[in-house]
């Protein structure tokens, strides 16, 4: 339990906040609507769903307020560099930005499921009253209406069609129904598209249909502009339903009771989302300035299984080791944006990413390429960052043991040629005294890129006397028989066969727990940051090895687990 609070305690308490919030306003809204006198008449029409209509709706509120904020990158950046001078237990939060975005949005779909079943009830028990189906208050409270119309109770006014065909015309023709209908098709095409699967097999549907956000939240803002839930209105003299409930038919005939009035309540949802809609905007205008900043290619390069190099070079660009940015091709997409984590080193003079071949977006960029002149530039790329993640405090601690699978290896290429540069120019400031690099490839042409970097670390570190300071392990988890015989043939090599480096290639995945014992016993006394490009069934299996292995007493050994999120 202490190892789980040290990694999680501080994620759980923001969540228990957040999920406390959520069952206060719940209830407290479904209280006020349950029990508040100015809502008897309309409990008495709708009995329990007017509550199980309005509570999900705070909820709503409160959750639309917070869905746009976690992809601010900007500004989530922005935060992070204020947050340098705090704990990185406090930074380590921000780099969860996307696993809050789908909670919330989880909550977000949760509430309005409840909401809109709730609302379908009370459209046909507003229509039966309508017709008179129920008791003599019903129908009298349903009829009410004055000459302007506006102090009416029963929002189902029209009585000259099919009554069977009233909750469609009502659903259909009233601007809280036709923007309930808009949003909640929206929400559900944005939700489904975000399922991994689509994600993953077809990311322009994703892309393109995550983008109806901007019509849920314009519909959102009307929706409440109907007014169809109305709470009773002070009337002089007073209208007393516990005296009148009983004698609908002398309404406005004695004193004591006259003619009941009715008023929709204040819409309140833009008054919830008005700032983060503003913070969004602002975001998206500063994504425009830099898209439209001219970027232009110092160097192309493909490199072995389908990864393609890309140098560039824009003005005023500054980065941090293990940041990532945005890239666009209009020849491909005018719209599209996807994230690289930079490979370069904070040192150099330009910028660079490693894209793999994964869909149909890198595909045609490659493609692209491939099919230019020798030393012709590339097409025109638009480029929004860098933006902070969790690589980059891999500087703050003693140990990092750094996790890469495939091309996730990429924000290690930027810290490991950040180190090399640091080595140089014998920088005073490196905080870091070991390294623990683990690389996992499927296939050995993916080592073909990387090796060179590796091979002149391991040479400027034995020319330092530091042969120490860093330790890797390649893993190759695929292999045939060529490769197979080739290694037996050459096991006695003094270089490996795959790699040319000294460090022999491993085959096979990682014992994890072998290699967190060997890092704790090395470094008895060390907080450890643990960090994870890759996979999420990895990032899990390394998570839980970083809560088994520290100590709670904070003079041994702490792991800290920290992964890239996009």
């Amino acid at each position: 339990m202490g190892n789980w609070i040290v990694n999680h305690g501080l994620t759980a308490f923001i969540l228990a906040v957040w999920m406390g919030i959520n069952i206060f306003l719940f209830v407290w809204f479904f209280f006020v609507y349950e029990l508040q006198d100015r809502f008897y008449y309309t409990r008495h029409l709708l009995g329990s769903a007017l509550a199980w209509a309005r509570a999900p709706a705070a909820v709503l509120n409160f959750n639309c307020l917070l869905i746009l904020l976690p992809v601010c990158r900007n500004l989530l950046s922005l935060i992070r560099g204020s947050f340098m001078c705090c704990g990185r237990t406090m930074r380590k939060q921000l780099d969860k930005n996307l696993s809050f975005h789908k909670l919330v949005a989880y909550m977000i779909g949760l509430m309005t499921a409840v909401h809109m079943i709730a609302h379908l009830l009370n459209v046909e028990w507003y229509n039966n009253s309508r017709q008179g189906v129920y008791d003599k208050l019903s129908t009298a409270l349903s009829a009410l209406e004055d000459e302007g119309n506006t102090t009416y109770l029963n929002p189902i006014r029209k009585t000259d069609i099919d009554p069977q065909q009233i909750p469609t015309y009502f659903v259909f023709t009233t601007i809280a129904g036709l923007t309930g209908v808009i949003i909640t098709l929206a929400l559900i095409l944005i939700i489904t598209s975000s399922m991994e699967v689509i994600r993953r097999s077809y990311f322009e549907v994703f892309w393109y249909t995550h983008h109806l956000f901007v019509i849920f939240f314009i519909g959102l803002v009307i929706h409440g502009a109907g007014r169809i839930v109305r709470s009773q209105s002070v009337t002089d003299p007073p209208h007393n339903y516990t005296l009148c409930k009983d004698r609908s038919d002398e309404w406005g005939r004695i004193p004591e009771c006259p003619v009941p009035q009715f008023a929709g309540g204040f819409p309140q949802t833009w008054m919830w989302v008005i700032g983060p809609m503003f913070l969004y905007l602002c975001e998206r205008l500063v994504r425009f300035i830099r898209y439209m900043q001219r970027v232009t290619y110092r160097k192309i390069v493909m490199r072995p299984s389908k990864v393609l190099e890309l140098q560039l070079v824009k003005n005023g660009f500054k980065m941090e080791v293990g940041q990532y940015v945005f890239l666009n091709c209009p020849a491909i997409s005018q719209l599209e944006w996807h994230p690289f984590t930079m490979t370069s080193a904070p040192e150099e003079d330009f910028f660079s990413v490693h894209i793999r071949s994964a869909g149909d977006w890198t595909d045609k960029l490659i493609s692209i390429v491939q099919q230019l002149p020798e030393g012709a530039q590339g097409p025109k790329m638009g480029v929004d960052g860098p933006f902070g993640t969790a690589s980059e405090d891999v500087f703050d601690y003693e140990v990092s043991m750094l996790v890469g699978a495939g091309i996730g290896v990429t924000p290690f290429a930027s810290i490991l040629k950040s180190i090399w540069y640091k080595f140089k120019a014998s920088n005073p400031k490196l905080r870091t005294r070991k390294i623990y690099f683990y690389w996992l490839c499927r296939e050995t042409h993916a080592f073909e890129w990387f090796a060179d970097l590796l091979q002149v670390l391991e040479k400027e570190m034995e020319e330092r006397g530091m042969g120490d300071f860093l330790t890797y392990k390649l893993y190759l988890t695929g292999w045939d028989q060529s490769t197979a015989q080739h290694v037996t043939v050459h096991f006695d090599q003094d270089t490996d066969v795959v790699t040319g480096l000294k460090q022999k290639t491993h085959y096979g995945r990682p014992i994890w727990d072998k290699e967190f014992e060997q890092v704790r016993k090395e470094n008895p006394t060390s907080v450890v940051g643990t960090f994870l490009c890759g996979p999420e069934a990895l990032g899990k299996v390394l998570e839980k090895k970083c809560v088994k292995y520290s100590d709670v007493d904070p003079r041994k050994t702490r792991f800290y687990f920290n992964k890239e999120n996009f």
